[in-house]
């Protein structure tokens, strides 16, 4: 099966193309204000040199959030038109489960911190003792102290966290945390778009992908722009 993943949930945004279970092309870069004209040319590129046609993708796969909202609504409705040029279908996973991959196999649980500025994180914790990662505290944005006082109620194993949320709150996370906070080391801290290769496998394996029109974006908050229209309105 061949698959092709893209998360630009984040500063850096990754591609990358499977062929029956193994990685044959991976390209990562910025996620700057090019990055809705970058996309398909550098996807192409990607596929191109994979060997393949961009109609030779059986399933298309794309991170809906949390994260950047330029990022994600770019990167999903990217794949999106992708998947509709072609008649093929689509899947969407987490981008907080799409780093919680670096660490399949992993004997700890897993905190996936993704800066959210307004002085939030987005995050959650995983269970990464199999190859693909199981939900123990769901998806959310909240303050980090408030969900670090959650956390450590919650569980009184060390915890492994990464992403930028985890290094700009290593302070605070030690803190609360004291001696069960682990923090990964650094190359561990980005996601990649081979690991959501994998998860679209997965969620197509239980039969749950989806048509191009139902693959919409998960920003768990609004946009400034909505939050400041809400505002003048009210």
């Amino acid at each position: 099966m061949k698959i092709l993943a893209l998360d630009s949930s984040t500063s850096l945004a990754s591609i990358a193309v499977s062929v029956d279970e193994r990685i044959v092309a991976e390209s990562v870069f910025s996620c700057d204000r090019t990055l809705s004209a970058r996309l398909v040319p550098e996807i192409e590129r990607l596929v191109t040199s994979s060997g393949l046609t961009l109609g030779d993708i059986d399933l298309f796969a794309a991170s809906v959030g949390p994260g950047s909202f330029t990022g994600i609504r770019g990167g999903v409705a990217t794949i999106q038109g992708l998947a509709l040029a072609t008649g093929k279908p689509c899947a969407g996973f987490s981008s907080l489960k799409l780093l919680a991959m670096n660490f399949s196999l992993a004997s700890l649980p897993i905190c996936p911190l993704l800066d959210a500025r307004k002085s939030e994180v987005y995050t959650a914790l995983y269970d990464c003792s199999a190859a693909i990662p199981t939900p123990l505290i769901a998806d959310c944005v909240l303050p980090p102290d408030a969900f670090l006082t959650h956390l450590s109620a919650a569980t009184h194993q060390a915890v492994i966290f990464a992403g930028d949320g985890a290094l700009r709150y290593r302070e605070l996370i030690t803190g609360i945390m004291a001696e069960r906070a682990i923090f990964a080391p650094f190359p561990l801290h980005t996601s990649h778009a081979a690991n959501g290769t994998l998860l679209a496998l997965s969620t197509y394996q239980r039969g749950e992908q989806l048509e191009p029109s139902r693959l919409v974006p998960l920003y768990l908050r609004e946009s400034d722009a909505v939050m400041m229209k809400n505002k003048v309105v009210a």
